[in-house]
């Protein structure tokens, strides 16, 4: 199909099926869109590189962006979910055959909630350290533990879970990865009151808690290699798609959010702020470049290290657009509440940008990831590497 011919179908279709945005509707878990996803999904449009079998069109990755771009236009979601959807891409490339068929399409529609069962109290920065365990028994797994800063699990169906299947061998060649059903007894969520005052993450307790053997995504005991594929994605949603301003006031979006602000505050003359500005723009039309990079290996196979330079490069740029905002605003910014949108502005995405610098590895964890694999730096010492984890001192 040539490009014009693929641009000529998916306008078309867009135009008798696209009648703008679903309404609103409260949902537990369950995508609203849903609906209009699942056509989405039919038409081999959510993801179009992917295999014919599994809604795909199998295009190329240029093709691909033209059916995208066509549903920009048209302000339509769905499409791209190749590129974007963590959790569908990793069950397809994990997942068994049997548990694929039936979780990859809700997934694609939205008909289920997901959530990440990974950080734990004592193994958050160091994931390889987790102490959940997960005991073979009759058609499944019996998991106990604790996992933390868990978003969205309130509303989520399953879990993608880590958890200790072997205790005699090193600790990064001992962990699993499972769908875990959150909808059953043995797991209890606790919401967590952040310094926001919004309770998005979580903890949640896991008391012989049951996951079937179909659940269980790549082999037994290799779950370390499809938490990589997953951590690259969700890196990607990360650096790509950071939480703005909380007011929705005016200026509060978009590249040139702080020159508007520099302007209203009669700052834009002065030089040090301008170059202030002018380097928080330069960050994110740097980013927006880096992580379309790394997405576009994404999608010939690769499980690139490059997310973590997106991911970290966000959390700067967010640090920086909370301080400028405040330097900015001077006495202003001790103000508060919705009478003052422009320091309610500043004042949540100073304290929020911490939830980007700590959530999908810290920036530290991301600046040691670019050190050794991307820039070929030796590696820092573990001496609990090679030893089995049952001999592990834990802390």
């Amino acid at each position: 199909m040539t490009d014009a011919d693929l641009q000529a179908e998916v306008e078309a279709w867009l135009a008798a099926n696209w009648r703008g945005a679903p309404p609103r509707e409260e949902s537990f878990g369950r995508d609203p869109r849903a609906e209009w996803l699942a056509q989405v999904r039919d038409a081999g449009w959510a993801v179009p590189r992917w295999p014919r079998d599994w809604y795909g069109r199998e295009l190329s990755a240029e093709q691909a962006k033209i059916v995208e771009r066509a549903f920009t236009a048209a302000g339509a979601p769905g499409a791209g979910q190749d590129r974007s959807n963590l959790w569908a891409n990793t069950a397809l490339a994990h997942a068994t055959d049997s548990f694929k068929r039936v979780i990859v399409p809700q997934l694609l529609a939205g008909e289920v909630g997901m959530c990440l069962l990974y950080s734990e109290p004592g193994a958050g920065s160091d994931l390889a350290a987790i102490r959940t365990r997960a005991e073979k028994v009759d058609g499944g797994w019996r998991v106990t533990g604790q996992k933390i800063w868990t978003s969205g699990a309130m509303i989520a169906d399953y879990g993608m879970l880590i958890a200790r299947t072997d205790w005699d061998v090193p600790k990064h060649r001992g962990i699993s990865f499972f769908f875990l059903p959150m909808r059953q007894e043995g797991v209890e969520v606790r919401p967590l009151r952040q310094i926001t005052d919004e309770s998005h993450f979580n903890e949640v307790f896991i008391t012989d808690a049951f996951v079937p053997d179909e659940n269980l995504l790549g082999p037994l005991n290799g779950g370390w290699g499809v938490l990589q594929t997953a951590l690259a994605y969700e890196r990607s949603v990360m650096g790509d798609m950071a939480r703005g301003a909380r007011s929705g006031a005016a200026g509060a979006k978009g590249d040139h959010a702080m020159l508007e602000l520099a302007r209203e505050a009669g700052k834009l003359d002065d030089p040090v702020v301008r170059q202030d500005v002018a380097q928080v723009i330069a960050w994110r039309v740097l980013n927006k470049l880096n992580t379309q990079r790394a997405k576009a290996e994404l999608a010939q196979g690769t499980s690139s290290s490059i997310m973590s330079l997106g991911k970290l490069a966000m959390s700067r740029i967010l640090h920086e657009e909370g301080r400028l905002r405040t330097e900015l605003l001077g006495p202003e910014s001790l103000l508060e509440g919705p009478d003052h949108p422009r320091a309610e502005d500043a004042n949540f995405l100073s304290l929020n940008a911490y939830f980007t610098s700590i959530g999908g590895g810290t920036d530290q964890i991301q600046r040691n990831i670019i050190g050794e694999r991307v820039l070929g730096l030796p590696k820092e010492p573990e001496i609990d590497r090679t030893i089995p984890f049952r001999e592990v001192r834990a802390g």
